[in-house]
């Protein structure tokens, strides 16, 4: 058993990963993952706190020691049971969860150093179970005869269809697209989440008995209150994402050749045009790409471009540190040799007489006083513009609600920016019976956020489910109300 002294000293473990020259020319996954060697290692860097405070951080209440603790052991199928008892896509969430900004910045590990890797760990668990071929079901409760519909098969939806289906009700998930995912399938590439991963995790809630109908599209083939009031469902989560993609309002983007960010992926993860003509989507293949946005989409976006042949150039109108990206996607994206041109706004697109994408104009931007997000504002250098010459721009500056479901719920509230109200301590919306979580509801966030969302309102529903109403919310916390 090492001493504490002696598991501070450990230095944070690297995680193997293809080298930038060769993943350039595929969309194999980037990172190999721990080694059981290195996994024990990392594991051993943990100093088990008696009050973890990275659980805190964690919006689907894991327990962090508690499974860190298993694999310290070398008890690798249990750590990723331990992981499955809150979280039912453990191997997603170790792969795209900023852990950076969530669990590991509580890590009392990383006061002083490195804090603990939790999110490789938990990929390596979820990784080594399906790999051994020892996935493990859980005891599920009694039938309750209750049938819960879910609109969306994206990480909110799946959550709470995996915490349903463990409760005893039974759980159909309506898709629109033709596999299961949501922005896991045709947003993320293949090179930072494989789709093997995703279709794994499907399988597991599958087996739990969960029943997926894809191709169905709430709003169209039936709305919210015919599920309710005509076809025995019981409640209705609806978790349809942000899938509108926003554009930047310039002249030009009605250009061949300009993209959303949100077909130029899909096309290339979801329809697999990458391995054209194996599959029948052609890729988007150009020689000078420009990226609009300095997010994650933004990244994954470039980083797939430059995997499809181009020259690649991210342009983003802020600075690199106010860049939204996680650290690592930035990373990557610069040892691949992708070009970043920072404080730089495009303001129109040109194109020749066949109405295709020739070259893009810019201006310089300088940062003026914080605006409301904190971050301080971009303003335009009077003067400054500029000509690129590119013959594809990818348009990665954010997505809004589908407004189809609103549209055909007419007595749903939204709020201004077309995102579904709800109570956030049971995730009821203004409806009886209806909860909503994840995109449609806080906006285009991270995977972990739209879970830890299903979490709450699967221990709503099933509270709905079993007495007809919805759990007391807590005191507020100056009420004077003693704590429970």
């Amino acid at each position: 058993m090492l001493s504490k002294k002696e598991r501070m000293k450990i230095p944070r473990q690297a995680m193997p990963e293809q080298a930038p020259e060769d993943r350039i020319h595929n969309f194999n996954e980037v990172p190999y993952g721990y080694t059981a060697e290195l996994a024990r290692l990392e594991a051993d860097r943990c100093l088990q706190c008696n009050k973890p405070k990275c659980i805190d951080g964690c919006p689907v209440n894991i327990d962090i020691p508690g499974f860190i603790a298993l694999i310290q052991e070398g008890k690798f199928i249990e750590a990723a049971q331990k992981l499955k008892e809150e979280n039912a896509l453990p191997a997603i969430c170790g792969r795209v969860c900023p852990q950076e900004e969530q669990c590991e910045v509580k890590c009392v590990t990383g006061v002083k150093g490195d804090p603990v890797a939790i999110g490789r760990l938990e990929r390596f668990a979820a990784d080594y179970e399906r790999a051994n071929g020892e996935v493990a079901m859980p005891e599920l409760q009694p039938k309750t005869g209750k049938l819960v519909g879910i609109i969306g098969a994206g990480p909110a939806g799946l959550t709470v269809a995996g915490d349903l289906i463990k409760l005893g009700h039974d759980v159909t998930v309506f898709e629109a697209l033709h596999a299961p995912g949501g922005v896991l399938m045709y947003g993320i590439p293949e090179f930072r989440m494989p789709k093997e991963v995703v279709r794994a995790e499907v399988d597991y809630l599958e087996k739990l008995g969960v029943t997926f109908v894809m191709d169905y599209v709430v709003g169209r083939n039936s709305t919210v209150r015919e599920l309710l009031d005509n076809e025995g469902f019981h409640a209705v989560f609806i978790g349809s994402g942000a899938g509108l993609p926003s554009f930047m309002g310039v002249p030009g983007e009605n250009l061949v050749g300009v993209y959303s960010a949100n077909e130029y992926l899909t096309r290339a993860n979801l329809m697999k045009a990458y391995r054209f003509p194996e599959y029948d989507t052609p890729p988007i293949r150009r020689e000078r790409v420009a990226v609009i946005g300095g997010g994650n989409v933004a990244m994954d976006s470039a980083r797939t471009a430059l995997r499809l042949g181009g020259d690649v150039t991210v342009v983003y109108r802020r600075a690199r540190e106010q860049m939204p990206a996680r650290d690592e996607e930035i990373h990557h994206a610069e040892e691949e040799g992708i070009e970043f041109k920072l404080l730089n706004n495009p303001i129109r697109i040109l194109g020749d007489e066949n109405h295709r994408v020739t070259s893009m104009e810019c201006i310089r931007m300088e940062l003026g006083e914080p605006d409301d997000s904190g971050r301080r504002r971009p303003v335009p250098v009077k003067g400054s513009e500029f000509i690129m010459e590119v013959d594809t721009v990818v348009v990665a500056i954010g997505n809004k609600p589908n407004p189809l479901i609103p549209q055909t719920m007419p007595e749903l509230k939204l709020t201004r920016w077309g995102t579904i109200v709800v109570d956030e301590h049971t995730m009821q919306t203004s409806e009886e019976g209806v909860y909503a979580g994840g995109d449609i509801v806080s906006g285009a966030a991270t995977v972990i956020l739209a879970m830890g969302q299903g979490k709450i309102a699967a221990q709503s529903m099933d509270h709905y489910l079993r007495t007809g109403k919805n759990p007391e919310p807590p005191p507020p916390p100056d009420s004077g109300t003693p704590a429970a």
